[in-house]
């Protein structure tokens, strides 16, 4: 536990090779600032050394990682820097250290002051420094300049949330003194990210540059801005300093001398300069990350365990010989099918949580959409009161209609089952549809590895899926046919003529009371003379309300109705047809006579009992029409899914692994069916590779604990 800070830089190191340090949240300090806040120079004070390029405008314009490492002892030679794209070269040359960083970000960013996100790993080896791991971020702005990038703040700005949102980060939070602290840009962030303030450093430059009778004593002592970790004043070196190369010793001991001589500082003297801040520093991020070790190692098994998942789905690379591809193909096919017929079962690993798929789709294509599809039809929504008159009288011919004709019910009711057709044959479509969907969203990684085979395949049960979906749109056809083919009026659940008949006599009685009990509630206001004629037609409705058991019979299939010729002597003696006593008619048994009385109607009694026969022939077909379209409708409903089930759906995933095997299982096309996709043989490559760095960042983990 002595050197966690080298355990962390070399798990570092493992991962940077391969560029998967993003995938570990390693415990690191990520530095942030706007430009001209004294970053650079923070960091330059802390390893004593100048190395960081400088210049108007965005300078750092990588990240830059970098790691602090502790000479031990003389013998170790003097100081010197490493990174980690230019392997096994020492630089004991700090100028050469600030040329390398701004050739490199220059190979990676360009040319134009624009950013890049893949860090420089920067690596010093020092007697001067405390170990410690930084990370050096470009600094906040606000306007693009010169040939800067439109939105390169909201770039900068993103970069920056993207490192100090990571949990294990410690936010070092850099803000010059001759600035407002309210509106510092870098603690907004901070604050962002860690609204409790619990792994933020705040440092406060350039103190000796504030006006004269003002300090910072408040934010340092916390009170202005609480955090856990606290405030460090510093004071940098001047633009002179640097210009005159003056030696950074002597600037740390004028910083050491400025706090110990400011009277405002003098009771936090010991609590800041540079040199604490590296302590602090040190402290910092040891004591972090051994807090973080445990759930480092916890995180580096986890991520063991997935990728040695991963690995294997990509398959064995090493398939020789005749024997073993066989073996694997046969596998394979095995796989696909198994697959295949799981999606349809939902018995799949891979069910969706978010929409519906597979055979649950085909369960909502019966019950939903087909079964709304059928309900939307109406019964005699396209045949007008006309269509059916028209068809009544045509199938009568020359002759006066003396019953119902049953030839006019049967020319007009296929049509309406033949309306059925359409969905059914949509309905069979569409399970179509999602079967071949379901084929072709079937492989896993080690399927996908061989293209050719997956893509042939997907041929075969695509061939097998269009072979069945003739049969199965003929049957469902012959469904409705055969619909068409015999209209059996003595199914249990038709009314027949008589039960319409019943019905439309119950509705007539019904309507008819209604009319004269409007009738009687009129006169009760009226004359005595109309109140005369009211008593005749409440006469009348107790013949309506008590008529023969067989009337209404008799009058529909009868011909003219027994009141006729009494209704026809009557009209000659009283043209006006007004009845004057309701005792001048006797033998009315007929409802609609008896309707025509009340509504004192002068019409020719012949024309009128005639319309009213169409009429009711016209409402009976209806009613026939509607109920044998609905007993069809709920058969072909019952019968369409089924139909599909068995032709399409379970003739498919009984017979698709025979398919399979029976047009691929082929010697000859073995060595092309396994030719491997290069892709996955990168990636293969790549997850062998992380694996490996894993292993060795949990070895490294684990043995320091």
């Amino acid at each position: 536990m002595e050197n966690v800070v080298e355990l962390i830089n070399r798990v570092q190191d493992v991962f940077s090779t391969v560029g998967g340090n993003e995938s570990l949240d390693l415990p690191q300090i990520i530095t942030v600032g706007a430009q001209s806040s004294g970053k650079s120079s923070v960091l330059e004070n802390i390893v004593q050394r100048d190395f960081l390029p400088r210049g108007s405008g965005i300078v750092t314009r990588r990240p830059l990682v970098l790691q602090l490492i502790t000479l031990r002892s003389e013998t170790d030679g003097p100081d010197y820097a490493e990174f980690l794209h230019v392997p096994q070269k020492k630089f004991y040359d700090f100028n050469d250290v600030r040329r390398e960083i701004e050739d490199d970000t220059a190979r990676i960013a360009g040319h134009n002051k624009g950013i890049a996100r893949k860090p420089i790993h920067l690596k010093i080896y020092s007697k001067k420094v405390l170990n410690l791991t930084l990370v050096d971020l470009p600094g906040l702005t606000k306007l693009p300049i010169g040939d800067q990038p439109a939105d390169i703040e909201k770039q900068i700005r993103q970069l920056i949330l993207d490192y100090i949102s990571k949990p294990n980060s410690i936010i070092l939070a850099i803000t010059p003194a001759n600035s407002d602290l309210a509106n510092s840009d870098s603690l907004k962030l901070a604050r962002m990210m860690d609204p409790a303030g619990k792994r933020t450093i705040g440092v406060v430059t350039k103190l000796d540059l504030m006006d004269a009778g003002t300090n910072a004593l408040d934010v340092l002592t916390g009170r202005a801005f609480p955090l856990k970790l606290g405030f460090v004043g510093l004071v940098n070196r001047s633009q002179q300093d640097i210009l005159t190369n003056k030696p950074m010793i002597e600037a740390l001991k004028a910083e050491e001398q400025f706090f110990q001589r400011h009277p405002a500082y003098q009771s936090i003297v010991n609590r800041s300069g540079t040199a604490y801040l590296t302590k602090q520093l040190n402290i910092i991020l040891v004591n972090h990350i051994r807090e973080k070790l445990p759930d480092l190692r916890s995180k580096l098994s986890s991520m063991i365990g997935q990728t040695q998942h991963e690995l294997a789905q990509y398959g064995d690379p090493a398939f020789t010989g005749k024997v073993h591809s066989g073996s694997l193909i046969l596998k394979l096919l095995t796989m696909f099918s198994t697959e295949f017929v799981a999606s349809i079962d939902g018995t799949s690993s891979q069910i969706s949580t978010k929409e519906l798929s597979g055979g649950a789709r085909i369960y909502y294509i019966f019950n939903n959409i087909f079964g709304h599809a059928l309900d939307s039809i109406s019964p005699c929504g396209n045949l007008t009161n006309e269509d059916i008159r028209t068809a009544i009288r045509n199938s009568t011919g020359p002759r006066c209609s003396l019953f119902v004709p049953e030839l006019a019910f049967d020319l007009l009711v296929r049509p309406q089952i033949k309306l059925l057709e359409a969905p059914s044959l949509k309905c069979v479509n569409l399970a179509y549809e999602e079967l071949y969907k379901i084929c072709h969203t079937c492989g896993n990684k080690e399927l996908l590895r061989f293209p050719k085979l997956h893509a042939r395949l997907i041929e075969v049960v695509s061939n097998l899926l269009r072979e069945r979906l003739m049969p199965t749109s003929v049957y469902v056809e012959s469904l409705i046919s055969t619909q068409c083919a015999y209209i059996n009026t003595n199914h249990p659940d038709f009314p027949g003529a008589s039960g319409a008949m019943a019905e439309l006599e119950k509705k007539s009685k019904g309507g008819l009371k209604k009319k004269q009990n409007r009738t009687l509630n009129q006169g009760a206001s009226g004359n005595p003379n109309q109140k005369h004629k009211e008593n005749g037609v409440h006469t009348g409705s107790i013949y309506a309300d008590s008529p023969p058991k067989d009337s209404f019979l008799n009058y529909f299939f009868g011909g003219a109705p027994k009141a006729d010729r009494t209704s026809k002597d009557f009209q000659e003696k009283n043209p006006f047809g007004q009845l004057s006593q309701p005792n001048d008619i006797e033998g009315l048994d007929s409802p609609f006579t008896q309707h025509s009385i009340s509504s004192e109607s002068t019409i020719d009694p012949t024309p009128s009992s005639r319309s009213h026969q169409e009429d009711l022939e016209v409402e009976l077909i209806r009613s026939l029409i509607t109920s044998y379209f609905n007993i069809v409708r709920k058969s072909i409903q019952d019968l369409v899914p089924k139909a599909i089930m068995h032709f399409l759906v379970n003739f498919t995933r009984e017979s698709v692994q025979n398919r399979l095997v029976a047009a691929l299982y082929c010697e000859e096309l073995f060595g092309e069916l396994l030719q491997e996709d290069s892709s996955i043989s990168a990636e293969r490559e790549r997850c062998k590779t992380m694996l490996e760095v894993y292993k060795r960042a949990f070895s490294i983990v684990n043995d320091a604990m």
